[in-house]
């Protein structure tokens, strides 16, 4: 169970440390929401957040084909011939 506490002007939320535990919320920034008459509580995720080190990764492995090299050198032309 969590309880709210007083700090300063405002009210934050104890969390046992057990739920914390459980959800992985431990060290990161949270996003809360309103729903339902109630609250949700969700780590933060930023858009593309850990894309570059999956890319890095999947370069590394040489695991990587380029499919679409017969393009890159291709001439451009238009539809409007």
């Amino acid at each position: 169970m969590a309880h709210l506490v007083k700090i300063g002007n405002s009210q934050g939320i104890r969390i046992p440390k057990p739920l914390i535990q459980q959800a992985h919320l431990e060290g990161k920034e949270l996003d809360i929401k309103v729903v339902n008459q109630g609250l949700l509580v969700t780590p933060s995720k930023k858009p593309r957040d850990g894309w570059k080190k999956s890319i890095e990764k999947m370069l590394s492995s040489k695991k990587v084909e380029v499919i679409d090299s017969e393009w890159l050198d291709a001439e451009l032309t238009s539809n409007n011939d």
